[in-house]
């Protein structure tokens, strides 16, 4: 059992007033702010069962906007690699992760974990710093009824891409038209978090 404790905020302090389906942009509301104001921190086993909570994942694309390229990585398939089986294989645009207390040394732990999260992910240089585009919630499985993203955007010059860690079976700046086709005739090996935030990705290219 995980006895990691992870940020969580509860669900209807989060999204009581201004429930979303899907992608909610930055410009709507700042959910941001209101989960800084509103955290604790609860043990991952529990809050991984308990819908009443939600825990807040910064969940980071990477672009080269010369190139119109974005970050395209697969999830290692063997459970020695990657513990969570339910996105083992699967192809995503966004690195993030858990909170953890480690993270509130920095003024802002949701962006310390992002920062944290891609140096232990990914291998990549030349990049600027992070914007946030809105946030991701996705009530549609167990999974996305308890977490909650916040989508941010890191523009970078690189052309490639390595990964840092086992858990990453293999990792590439893609095209946006192969991402595009890629959801299109694969979208069932594409995690739901990268099948939301790329139409709200897009205007932004």
């Amino acid at each position: 059992m995980d006895e990691r404790t992870i940020m969580v905020i509860r669900r209807e302090a989060l999204l009581g007033e201004r429930p979303f389906q899907g992608f909610s942009s930055a410009s709507a509301y700042d959910y941001e702010s209101l989960i800084l104001r509103g955290y604790r921190y609860e043990p991952r086993a529990c809050a991984e069962e308990d819908p009443s909570l939600k825990q807040p994942i910064a969940y980071c694309i990477i672009v080269n906007p010369r190139e119109r390229t974005i970050l395209a990585y697969r999830r290692a398939e063997r459970e020695e690699d990657y513990a969570e089986k339910r996105l083992r294989g699967k192809w995503s645009m966004g690195v993030g992760g858990h909170i953890d207390p480690g993270d509130l040394d920095a003024a802002n732990p949701i962006r310390a974990s992002m920062l944290r999260e891609l140096g232990e992910e990914i291998r990549i240089e030349k990049t600027g710093e992070p914007r946030i585009l809105g946030y991701i919630n996705d009530d549609v499985d167990m999974v996305g009824k308890v977490h909650f993203g916040l989508l941010y955007r890191l523009d970078t010059e690189a052309r490639t891409v390595e990964p840092a860690t086992r858990e990453i079976a293999e990792a590439r700046m893609l095209p946006a038209e192969e991402w595009r086709k890629k959801l299109a005739r694969d979208g069932a090996l594409v995690e739901g978090w990268s099948r939301i935030a790329f139409p709200a990705l897009l205007p932004t290219l």
